[in-house]
């Protein structure tokens, strides 16, 4: 059996989920406007460079869950779906998704940004499988802190290895798809590695390693990058 492990900013979306919910809270008058986004917009460069403080982020991001009630949260995230998600599922990423399904593989999204973001995402695809950050709950709710390990850079592998020894199933091939030099150690064990619309960081590394590289964002197929 053969499983498919996608990223999903950036690699399934054109956009990052966890960033574009900021923006959404900001427009919903949830947090206040001018501080947030500043922080917003930093942690997203530092992401991008690959300098990202998960735990202040994580502080940082998942207070907003602890701030406002869980039916107010709700419809806020239906909405931030239609507005800002649905715009952003690439026909090609679609396509990729299929491919492995028709196959017979089993899908799975593999994430840093939290659950709550995440779990209608993974559900418009059609993946059942989400290894996420998963946002703290205590007796009133949301904490706004993580529980457990985040799911980022070798955070990932230690989620995906404690997922595969809960399973039944034996994977005998394992692809993962990502666009992010954060997720160069996940890439770096797995039995098929590939870059897709790669960060100049992961281009080179792919390049290095002879992985392919793939764009989502040039039709409604996969096409090779050089």
């Amino acid at each position: 059996m053969q499983l498919a492990i996608f990223d999903l900013d950036n690699t399934l979306l054109e956009g990052d989920s966890d960033y574009l919910w900021g923006q959404h809270l900001i427009e919903q008058g949830a947090v206040q406007r001018d501080e947030f986004d500043a922080r917003n917009r930093q942690f997203m460069r530092d992401y991008e460079a690959g300098e990202l403080d998960i735990e202040a982020f994580l502080q940082f991001a998942l207070r907003p869950l602890a701030d406002h009630p869980e039916s107010r949260l709700m419809d806020w995230r239906d909405a931030f779906i239609e507005r800002h998600i649905r715009p952003r599922i690439l026909p090609a990423a679609c396509e990729l998704v299929d491919d492995h399904r028709r196959r017979g593989h089993a899908l799975m999204i593999i994430t840093a940004t939290n659950r709550f973001v995440t779990a209608p995402i993974a559900a418009l695809f059609d993946i059942p499988v989400l290894l996420a950050t998963e946002p703290e709950r205590g007796p009133a709710g949301y904490t706004g802190r993580p529980a457990g390990i985040p799911t980022f850079q070798a955070g990932k592998i230690e989620a995906l290895r404690t997922w595969l020894d809960a399973q039944e199933q034996r994977f005998d091939t394992l692809h993962f798809y990502s666009d992010s030099r954060n997720d160069l150690p996940l890439l770096e064990v797995v039995d098929q590695p590939v870059a897709i619309d790669p960060d100049p960081v992961l281009a080179a590394a792919a390049r290095a390693n002879g992985w392919p590289m793939l764009t989502l964002r040039a039709g409604d197929t996969p096409q090779p990058l050089a």
